[in-house]
């Protein structure tokens, strides 16, 4: 391959892959906040998806609305016991329900394939454990969806939107420097991590958990509503630092394309 095209796209799962809408994490943080009285709408939930699970859980306790709702229940302030209780609650939760979760977004079987001709490798980040993984890759392989690489928080000890486990990927598939990598997600933290990293980033909106529409919600929305949707979220892609936004999986060959080109050209 030519040292002046794209040679790894590194994707995000729940949300970028499969999971249409990142529906498993969303309900499981829903039911194990449940359990001790709390509740969070999907929005409060959706803002911090893409991190590793113990922070997710420690940000949303330490929202305005979460401590004020602890406190309420529990009669105090939160600390790490508890954030280490609700982990545990999570991940018990998450195990009943993941696979359940994992089927590929449509396009994405198709995409990858496409890739797999332009000669790209591909990887994987997540805020799953590698645990947890155990469940989703299996689900995803069935339905025709299996990377090259899989990397974990738990594997390199940070998360996003550090820039190690994109790192990993590289090391694993031995693709570097970071120019001709490309990272794909739905969340403005995979964004970052990209950014972080000296990669380029790309963002999508059907089936993103920064949409935050499930399949039958997007299908069903007025067409000018939908798009009024689609551009807030667009803004906010760019705004995390995406180099492009585009609509669908189906649309990433074409939009690898343009990133060749203007590598070829030396422009970012």
């Amino acid at each position: 391959m030519s040292q002046k095209q794209i040679e790894l796209a590194v994707f995000d799962w729940a949300g970028t892959t499969v999971d249409y809408g990142s529906s498993a994490p969303a309900v499981v943080f829903e039911r194990t906040f449940a359990q001790e009285g709390i509740h969070f709408t999907r929005q409060e939930i959706n803002a911090f998806m893409g991190m590793e699970k113990k922070g997710h859980i420690r940000s949303l306790l330490s929202t305005e609305n979460g401590t004020a709702q602890w406190k309420a229940v529990m009669g105090r302030e939160w600390d790490e016991g508890d954030v280490e209780r609700l982990y545990e609650a999570f991940e018990a939760n998450l195990f009943d329900v993941v696979a359940e979760y994992s089927a590929p977004i449509p396009g994405t079987v198709e995409a990858v394939a496409k890739l797999r001709e332009m000669g790209i490798k591909i990887g994987s980040t997540t805020g799953y454990t590698s645990q947890m993984m155990e469940r989703v890759i299996p689900a995803a392989k069935e339905g025709g969806y299996s990377p090259d690489c899989v990397v974990t928080p738990d594997v390199t000890g940070a998360a996003r939107p550090t820039p190690f486990m994109l790192f990993e990927c590289m090391r694993q598939l031995n693709v570097y420097p970071p120019k001709h990598v490309v990272k794909v997600g739905d969340t403005i933290i995979d964004m970052k991590e990209g950014v972080n990293a000296g990669a380029w980033s790309i963002g999508i909106l059907t089936g993103s958990n920064l949409l935050g529409l499930t399949e039958e919600e997007y299908k069903a929305m007025p067409a000018g509503e939908l798009e009024k949707r689609k551009q807030e979220v667009r803004a906010k892609y760019l705004e995390a630092g995406a180099d492009l936004v585009i609509d669908s999986i189906s649309e990433l060959p074409a939009a690898i394309e343009e990133l060749n080109r203007r590598l070829a050209e030396e422009v970012r």
